[in-house]
């Protein structure tokens, strides 16, 4: 049984889509945006200021970048997906749940407190100094956990995430609830929601 669960937060956990395509004026554009968004963090390495991103994933894809603005503006609107917090909260009874996520520190805790279930770690790109799939993000939540990889499951939810926790030994469960392609590494288990999540933690 894996003794802690560290997840993936705007993806895995929070409907983040949702939220790029309100402020983006469509599903589709928003979509886009969100993919760009993803691509500058994970092309980054090192941190620099989220907010810049966001602006700069908005003019990658023809949007005004004053949007990226309006995107932290309504950070607070950000929803979990549905079973998210019943999940969270059955293996939050007997794990310690921790979140490793690309945003500042200001958001990752803002997007964490959206979740209403127990959460024992937040680690934002900010802290680690580098946006995830980078090895530091990850390696700071294990060391603030005190645990050794093998023992925490990573729940990722973008297909970086798979090789990024996979490659510091980490075990990873797949929330591929977009059904993106897979971008290398070979996870524990795919699942297109989150309610499989319980019985794979208690018994990996």
């Amino acid at each position: 049984m894996a003794a802690a669960l560290v997840c993936d937060l705007l993806t895995a956990l929070l409907d983040s889509w949702t939220l790029w395509g309100h402020v983006a004026g469509g599903t589709a554009v928003g979509a886009r945006w969100r993919r760009a968004s993803l691509e500058l963090t994970y092309a980054s390495g090192r941190y620099r200021p989220y907010p810049d991103i966001v602006s700069e994933a908005a003019r990658a894809v023809d949007l005004d970048p004053a949007l990226g603005g309006e995107l932290i503006d309504r950070w607070d609107e950000l929803e979990p997906w549905p079973e998210a917090p019943a999940v969270l909260s059955d293996i939050g009874c007997d794990h310690r749940i921790a979140l490793v996520t690309n945003t500042s520190e200001d958001l990752a805790r803002r997007a964490a407190a959206r979740l209403g279930a127990p959460v024992s770690l937040v680690v934002s790109a900010e802290a680690a100094g580098f946006y995830k799939p980078r090895p530091e993000p990850y390696l700071r939540a294990l060391e603030e956990l005190h645990m050794e990889p093998h023992d925490a499951l990573f729940v990722a939810g973008s297909a970086g995430d798979v090789p990024g926790a996979g490659g510091v030994g980490m075990p990873v469960v797949w929330h591929n609830r977009m059904g993106a392609p897979a971008a290398g590494g070979e996870p524990l288990a795919e699942i297109a929601d989150l309610r499989p999540l319980p019985e794979i933690v208690r018994s990996a």
